[in-house]
């Protein structure tokens, strides 16, 4: 017989023997347990009035409601029952009551989902009483209230003497400028319905009361924010909320334990957008429904539903009470993983999903590990030979000769450029040689050219008029006046008269009129004369008019055009150089030279879109009048920048100058008679008009296209 000593050691042997078999079968045992804690006998249906009422019948009694979701698009309800089998021997059962279809039942390791497919979304609420779950279906699209098996409203709580009251509510505003109310309830048990009604959200809390200091009109128009007034009044038994909003925006609503939070986010409206929202959320819409449920849970419901793969962390724990109707599943997401301070990475179809901090720890310890890496890796060298790019550009990318330390390359790299060749010799590990391999052939590339043409008008109209008038008048010398002598001289004034001799003439006491036309531009005035006398052509009146009018137009082009790479001055010009002295520092003079040319400069710059920006300076100088300092220079100088499309004319300055002048000559008195007036003064009348015009057209060479 063995002892009790024996017998101990002869245990522990065989424990240690049969630990990695024994582990096994005891954790199949365990699954194979929980696996048939409960399971599912049968589903039945039965229409009550508008309602739809589904029970489903356990083999044991159940603790806690199953977890149970909405889908709009397909109308679904999905309930969820933890450790619990399919023993009704079926996948599917057809209902066919009201807008209740069927009901499909999968069973998936140790869960079991009823899938209820609807014609139409619809409200549910589920109760529990013993071993049966009971469902209520609302089919008046209202909100669903709960009965127990006999068609009475299930009682959630024992009757208190006083119903919860609302704590507090507030307005805050958002980052992005929506507007957040935030309801601080008793507990996460009260039951709060949200919806839309027109321009307005509505948000009742059944069952609560409201205490006399929120009971307010909050009027938050100042935050500038889509909400403009926030109203909480009790209406019967329940409190309820009114949020008036204006524009256009949209709104959601999420329970975390003991606070309601509904934004309410304007919307930027595209033109081009068919549908507006969703503040860049494209999932499929869903509604969620969740009372103090675990974190797990609901992320395993998004992941059933969308399809993806989530691995949650295990420091991921914690429960949330959680209400959305509508919402896009990657916001519904999002919402949750920012109540309870998460974050997530995707790789593929995969979500990791774990605290912040954890993640950040996790990648800070990823880059650590990959620098160490860097700093072991053997070396490799590679040479890069350049086809378009000077070696010598790479200086400043490599940090050689930069001043600054700041380089591509890791700490044991460098670099070697050889400007004979046009060729970079590279050493360093082979990840940076890739980097290095990329920005070659993304930087290396034939750079575009533009044909620059200008053309420069500059046109002139001048017009002038003269008018003016002669006049004279005599008589024939006797001997109390003057006497004409045969050689044609007199004593006093001789005027000669127009048409006559001069010699024939004799002329009064005083000084004749004589107000002709001037001549323009080397233009000699026209005159027409006429001659008045009496028969013994001893007395006569001399008019000559003289007239000229001058009308000339001129028009100068200049075209310079010029090619140049993209950002790439270029610079054309031609004129002339005119000399002039100027004074040196020891006091001597010296010659200078000072252009006066016509010269065009310009930098082309290629948009991503194949328009061209052009940095525009123009000059177009001529000589001009000599003064007594020198010859002057006429500038005219434009300097811009334009953005114009391929092959487009634009017009980038324009100057247009009028001089308008008229004089008079005129004898005094005389010449303000009217109409005879015109005889004693003489008019010029200038007008004369110039106007410069700049037209600029860029075009973009094609490559394989050569220009003439």
């Amino acid at each position: 017989m063995m002892t009790i000593k024996q017998l101990g050691r002869v245990g522990a042997l065989m424990r240690k023997a049969l630990q990695p078999a024994g582990f096994l079968f005891l954790s199949a045992l365990c699954t194979f347990a929980a696996a048939q804690e409960n399971a599912i006998e049968s589903i039945s249906a039965s229409q009550q009035g508008a309602n739809i009422i589904v029970k489903v019948g356990l083999k044991n009694p159940v603790a806690k409601p199953p977890i149970g979701f909405a889908i709009t698009n397909p109308a679904r309800i999905a309930l969820d029952f933890a450790g619990t089998a399919n023993a009704t021997g079926k996948t599917a059962q057809d209902i066919g009551l009201g807008d209740v279809r069927s009901v499909n039942l999968v069973q998936a390791g140790q869960r079991s989902r009823l899938v209820f497919n609807l014609s139409r979304p619809l409200n549910y609420a589920t109760a529990i009483e013993g071993n049966t779950v009971i469902m209520t279906i609302d089919g008046s699209g209202g909100v669903a209230t709960a009965v127990n098996a006999s068609g009475v409203r299930a009682a959630s709580q024992p009757a208190e003497t006083g119903k919860p009251a609302i704590k507090d509510i507030d307005f805050r505003r958002g980052a992005g400028g929506e507007g957040r109310i935030v309801v601080d309830l008793p507990s996460n048990q009260i039951t709060v319905d949200v919806r839309q009604q027109g321009k307005k959200i509505v948000v009742d809390f059944l069952k609560a009361n409201l205490p006399e200091v929120l009971r307010r009109r909050l009027d938050v128009t100042d935050f500038g924010t889509p909400v403009q007034t926030v109203t909480t009044t009790p209406k019967g038994e329940n409190v309820q909320m009114v949020v008036e909003s204006k524009g256009l925006w949209e709104h959601s609503a999420y329970q975390s334990d003991t606070q309601l939070i509904i934004d309410v986010k304007p919307i930027k409206e595209d033109p081009n957008k068919l549908t507006q929202g969703t503040q860049g959320y494209r999932g499929e819409r869903l509604s969620l429904n969740f009372q103090n449920v675990e974190v797990r849970a609901v992320l395993q419901v998004i992941a059933d539903f969308t399809g993806l793969n989530i691995i949650t962390s295990d420091t991921v724990n914690g429960n949330l009470t959680l209400r959305l109707k509508d919402v896009p599943w990657d916001q519904a997401l999002d919402i949750v993983m920012q109540a309870k301070g998460l974050d997530m990475r995707k790789n593929g179809s995969v979500l990791w999903i774990a605290p912040k901090d954890e993640i950040l720890t996790k990648e800070k310890l990823e880059l650590e590990q990959k620098s160490q890496i860097a700093e072991l890796e053997p070396l490799r060298t590679e040479t890069f030979q350049l086809n378009y790019q000077k070696a010598e550009s790479f200086k400043q990318v490599f940090g050689i000769d930069a001043g600054t330390g700041r380089s591509i390359l890791s700490k044991r790299g460098s670099a070697v450029v050889d400007p004979r060749t046009n060729q970079l010799f590279v050493t360093d590990i082979p990840s940076k040689l890739e980097e290095v391999r990329k920005l070659v052939e993304k930087t290396d590339i034939p750079t575009r050219q533009v044909l620059i043409e200008a053309r420069i008008v500059e046109a002139d109209d001048k017009f002038s008029r003269n008018l003016g008038a002669k006049l004279a008048f005599g008589y024939r010398g006797t001997p109390n006046n003057a006497i004409l002598e045969g050689s044609g001289t007199q004593t006093g004034t001789n005027t000669t008269a127009p048409g006559l001799n001069s010699s024939a003439l004799q002329t009064v006491n005083g000084n004749p009129v004589n107000l002709p036309a001037n001549g323009l531009n080397g233009y000699d005035a026209s005159s027409l004369a006429l001659t008045l006398f009496n028969a013994s052509l001893t007395k006569f009146i001399g008019l000559e008019l003289s007239a000229l009018e001058a009308e000339g137009k001129g028009k100068v082009i200049s075209s310079p055009r010029v090619i140049t790479s993209d950002q790439l001055k270029a610079l054309i010009e031609q004129g002339t150089e005119l000399p002039y002295q100027q004074a040196t520092s020891s006091g001597a003079t010296s010659i200078a030279f000072r252009k006066a040319n016509l010269k065009l400069e310009v930098t082309p710059q290629i948009t991503p879109d194949g328009n061209v920006i052009l940095d525009v300076d123009i000059n177009k100088d001529t000589v001009g009048d000599v003064t007594t300092a020198g010859i002057a220079i006429n500038t005219k100088h434009v300097k811009t920048q334009v953005l114009i499309d391929n092959g487009g004319t634009v017009v980038i300055g324009g100057i247009f100058q009028q001089v308008e002048s008229e004089n008079a000559t005129k004898v005094p008195y005389l010449g303000d008679i009217p109409v005879l007036g015109r005889l004693f003064k003489t008019t010029a009348r200038t007008n004369d008009k110039t106007e410069l015009l700049i037209f600029l057209t860029p075009k973009i060479i094609n490559e394989k296209v050569s220009v003439n």
